[in-house]
């Protein structure tokens, strides 16, 4: 992906991984070139076509990235939209449009998964028997 470099991938890639460490809870990335229809339609769409409802206690997070439409959407699972407030993932959206719009958009990515692992783990803490049960890629085309 010519507009990410591979290096910032692999960052984005160790702090999913770093932040599952925290929490039983799958964080997944997807960031596209171009959005066209609803960022949270399309967000929704990638939820579902990665299988991110599939998981044991239903709590899947996506964070979705559409970079030249500048647009940016978090989808969290039943399970935790049961148990996090909305609010909550609006100021992570508000605080990586902030790093975004100074041009650091691996910054802003990882700071949303490391804010969003915290707040995971209150609810979904890692134990001792915990999986991986979904990839840690980063996917650009779905």
């Amino acid at each position: 992906m010519e507009f990410l470099p591979s290096t910032d991938l692999s960052a984005i890639r160790q702090a999913i991984a770093l932040a599952e460490t925290k929490t039983s809870a799958e964080i997944r990335v997807v960031i596209e070139e171009k959005c066209k229809c609803d960022v949270l339609d399309r967000a929704a769409f990638a939820f579902r076509k990665l299988k991110m409802q599939k998981t044991e206690q239903r709590n899947g997070v996506l964070i979705y990235v559409a970079l030249k439409d500048h647009q940016c959407a978090i989808i969290g699972d039943i399970g935790i939209n049961r148990l996090v407030e909305n609010e909550f993932w609006k100021t992570l959206l508000d605080e990586m449009i902030v790093f975004f719009s100074a041009g650091q958009l691996k910054e802003g990515i990882i700071s949303a998964i490391h804010r969003a692992s915290l707040k995971l783990a209150e609810h979904f803490p890692r134990n001792s028997n915990d999986k991986n049960e979904l990839p840690d890629d980063i996917l650009t085309k779905l």
